[in-house]
């Protein structure tokens, strides 16, 4: 069957979890929408409930699942993106503990605390998984992993990655239980440049939002870092700044 109408109900559904987080999580679901997304969900190994197939658009394959098929012109009102591609997915979402994650003696982690925009969140996760980042643990998350403009912005990065959520003191618990070296980055003195600090060995940067900062909480339990710039800025978008981070955490590694 043909969908064409928003007051279907599979659609009027679909609409709900794309636009309600509560809704994603009392389902126990995530979304995702574009072909490259839904690629690499299924390959890391997700499991999904259902497609939304616009067949004058979409051109790939899917595994045996439950597939309705919708008209472009409705295509184009539920998608985000219009006519992308042509496939949103609704998969089951499994939960990731901290505890269970074991890292390497090379091990690099970055941590956001109470990080709010889905965009930021995706473009760190990109970075993340293009520098060779073992695992992103978000603190205190005001902003949800599987928010579909998170996983826009990550290209779908966020499915092949360790990503935990938790709070500050089981955060900081995990770092010293596993020998992290911590490092911080606020507006400081003292900051020294991250260029002289050996990022080699277990290593964790943490950043704070961009309006307030690292809270009070991670203040004293670290070393304070800074990316050298030679302009009259003094700070950088949140996303650049973990993004250089990231690069100079692989660039250290690579180094014989």
């Amino acid at each position: 069957m043909l969908i064409e109408s928003l007051q279907n109900e599979k659609i009027k559904r679909l609409t709900r979890l794309l636009s309600k987080n509560q809704d994603r999580r009392k389902a126990g679901v995530f979304i995702v929408e574009g072909q490259q997304e839904n690629e690499r969900s299924l390959h890391f190994g997700n499991q999904p409930e259902e497609f939304f197939i616009c067949e004058t658009i979409f051109k790939g394959s899917l595994p045996d699942s439950q597939i309705h098929f919708v008209t472009e012109k409705l295509y184009e009102k539920i998608a985000y993106r219009g006519t992308t591609e042509g496939i949103i997915g609704i998969y089951k979402l499994e939960q990731r503990n901290l505890d269970e994650f074991k890292p390497k003696q090379d091990s690099a982690v970055i941590i956001l605390e109470s990080v709010e925009k889905p965009g930021n969140l995706g473009a760190i996760l990109r970075s993340c998984e293009a520098f060779g980042i073992n695992a992103l643990i978000v603190t205190d998350p005001r902003t949800d992993f599987y928010n579909p403009n998170v996983i826009r912005s990550s290209v779908g990065c966020l499915f092949g990655m360790n990503i935990f959520q938790a709070s500050n003191e089981e955060t900081l618990e995990f770092l010293k239980i596993n020998d992290y070296n911590i490092f911080t980055t606020f507006m400081s003195d003292d900051a020294k440049n991250i260029q002289e600090k050996n990022l080699k060995n277990k290593s964790a940067v943490l950043f704070g939002t961009e309006h307030s900062g690292l809270s009070d909480f991670w203040k004293e339990k670290g070393e304070n870092v800074l990316i050298p710039m030679s302009g009259t800025i003094d700070s950088l978008n949140l996303s650049n700044a973990a993004a250089i981070t990231c690069y100079e955490i692989l660039r250290q590694k690579l180094e014989k």
